[in-house]
């Protein structure tokens, strides 16, 4: 006759069950708070994006709302990217020491080109289009 409370085999697969989805909770974000994607579809061509003076020079400003980050390497010269990670579809949140950020698993871009920095991503961002006429940012 088997106990439930005292049997050891149901006991470890009770520990490893819990331990398994506190694991798989602590995975859900790395260092900060997952953002996941849109459902809305990405902006169309036209669509205003913000101002050069959002994007500090060496950095980037995230728009979330509108799946796109934009950041100026040097002065006066600006790059836009999806906002959304190559990995597993998580919302970049941050532009950090020359990096464009995703808090889900840590992965990190290049601000230049969107390239991986550091994985677990394997590829670049996807770039996207801008014009910056007049102060004013918008995708192309």
């Amino acid at each position: 006759m088997r106990n439930d409370d005292t049997d050891p085999v149901l006991a470890r697969r009770t520990a490893l069950g819990v331990l398994g989805a506190g694991l798989a909770a602590g995975c859900s974000t790395y260092g900060g708070t997952a953002a996941p994607p849109s459902a809305a579809p990405p902006p169309a061509a036209g669509t205003e994006l913000g101002t050069t003076g959002d994007v500090p020079v060496g950095g980037g400003k995230v728009f979330a709302d509108k799946q796109v980050v934009v950041t100026q390497p040097a002065a006066g010269t600006f790059a836009a990217f999806s906002a959304i990670c190559t990995h597993q579809g998580c919302t970049v949140d941050a532009v950090a020491d020359g990096t464009i950020n995703c808090p889900c698993h840590g992965s990190r871009f290049k601000i230049a080109d969107g390239s991986v920095a550091h994985g677990p991503a394997a590829q670049a961002l996807e770039k996207k289009a801008i014009t910056v006429t007049g102060g004013k940012i918008t995708l192309a």
